[in-house]
């Protein structure tokens, strides 16, 4: 794959058919990925052929190879010009995200109740890959309604306080949810989990705030040095996987009769405006609502430990998704178009001034908030005026090996111990959970924040250090 350098932060490959536009890779060079080893500058390629998408096919830093979409990918197809979605522009995951919790204690306050802190939070925390949950739903009635309301539901039914839908990406639900677009298999399959971690690449980490870049804009967010910080990554489970794998078969079968081809049956596709396409778009909604109430219920339950254990109230500082699509309407060509936005392994980032951002942030931006690899440094960022890529951002670190190469990596290391050995204190369900999910597995999160500042996706405002970490 040909990469044009056109900045230090930012690499082009050029149009060639099929491609309708351009690929636009924002990286430095030590985070290009291996085109021998890695295929996801094709993936970029193959998502630059999709009907109506306008602009690029965009890459972050973090970019890695994902399903039909690199995981780090962005696109945006015009929803008036036959523009389509595609399940692989979302992920399994549907509304996998992030949230960030501020503690009103320092990190040396809680120093001496920190092992107590931790095996509470362990306690309080279903994880894994079967059932368990904060939330135990007494019937389909109430399922459907947490579908519909997400966020909004869990604190309705007393899962939390009015600011925590304040502080949540679309007030805590996505409009236009529909459940009835979601199949039975996939209401199985969430039912008992609704407030539950996961597996995987997520977390429960308690962190503190090591370092202030801007500290007026930290004081908005309600961040200062010290602080001690809770931040929860998880999604959809198993009701979002099931309906990516059951609308990527939907989609593949209709393409053809839509006139439509795509390189990679990854890509399966349809258009916005079509009954395939509405349909994934109110089911994709249903499980992005319910990712949203996962993530409440878990902050539910960390915040009781918390106020038991030290006597310090939780508040949610953003919560914020890195696997979704949405209707919006952005300037292309010098005209505001509705586009149907995909942010696959990406985050929103909207500047200051945006509509959309609560009164109490609306001055200094969207806050983003940019995970690193089990045991590193976590990042909260700003949005930025006329920042590239529809207002989107990089998720994480970005993976450099799969999850079967990174316990061969560890294979005779004992990754708790390790952990433990830089003071963090550990809650793993498994061994291999943790081995998955060591920083060797992953990009350097400095190399990737310092490419997606240099690029001008969003600006740092703050950096977390690891204390603790919960783990499926």
């Amino acid at each position: 794959m040909e990469l044009v350098e056109e900045s230090p932060y930012r690499f082009r490959i050029d149009r060639h058919d099929p491609m309708r536009v351009p690929g636009v890779v924002f990286a430095s060079r030590s985070l290009l990925p291996d085109a021998g080893a890695d295929r996801s500058l094709e993936q970029v390629a193959n998502v630059a052929t999709l009907p109506g998408i306008v602009g690029a096919s965009y890459a972050m830093p973090d970019v890695h190879l994902g399903y039909g979409f690199p995981i780090g990918g962005v696109a945006a197809t015009d929803v008036e010009a036959g523009g389509v979605v595609s399940p692989g522009g979302v992920g399994f995951d549907i509304s996998c995200g992030v949230r960030l919790l501020a503690a009103s204690l320092d990190r040396a306050e809680l120093r001496p109740r920190l092992d107590a802190l931790m095996d509470s939070l362990s306690e309080a925390t279903p994880r894994g890959m079967g059932k368990g949950a904060v939330w135990h739903l007494a019937d389909g009635t109430e399922l459907d309604a947490l579908l519909r309301g997400g966020s909004r539901y869990a604190v309705e039914r007393g899962y939390g306080v009015r600011r925590d839908l304040d502080r949540c990406e679309d007030y805590g639900a996505v409009g236009d949810a529909n459940p009835a677009q979601v199949s039975q298999r996939a209401v199985q399959r969430g039912a008992g989990q609704v407030g539950s971690l996961g597996s995987g690449n997520h977390f429960l980490e308690v962190q503190a705030v090591e370092e202030v870049y801007d500290e007026p804009v930290a004081d908005a967010f309600g961040l200062r040095a010290g602080q001690v910080c809770v931040m929860i990554h998880c999604g959809s489970r198993g009701l979002g996987h099931q309906i990516c794998t059951d609308y990527v078969h939907a989609m593949e079968k209709v393409m053809p009769g839509y006139g439509i081809h795509v390189p990679d049956r990854q890509l399966a596709c349809a258009p916005v405006s079509s009954h395939e396409g509405r349909a994934y778009l109110g089911a994709m909604a249903a499980a992005a609502n319910y990712a949203r109430a996962n993530r409440q219920l878990l902050h539910h339950a960390a915040r009781h430990v918390f106020e038991r254990i030290t006597g310090s109230d939780l508040s949610l500082v953003y919560d914020v998704s890195h696997n979704l699509a949405k209707i919006e309407t952005h300037g292309v060509d010098g005209e505001q178009r509705r586009l149907c936005v995909h942010r696959k392994g990406a985050t929103r980032a909207l500047p200051p001034g945006h509509p959309e951002l609560p009164d109490d942030l609306r001055a200094v931006g969207q806050p983003v908030l940019i995970p690193g690899s089990m045991g590193t440094d976590s990042y909260v960022l700003v949005g930025t005026p006329g920042a590239p890529a529809f207002a989107s951002t990089c998720h994480g670190a970005g993976r450099t090996q799969s999850r079967k190469q990174a316990t061969k990596a560890v294979r005779g290391h004992d990754p708790r111990r390790e952990l433990e050995a830089q003071d963090i204190a550990v809650r793993g369900k498994s061994r291999r959970g943790l081995a998955e999910e060591m920083p060797t597995a992953y990009k350097d999160i400095n190399a990737v924040i310092e490419a997606t500042e240099g690029a001008g996706l969003c600006r740092r405002v703050a950096r977390l250090v690891p204390v603790g970490v919960v783990k499926g």
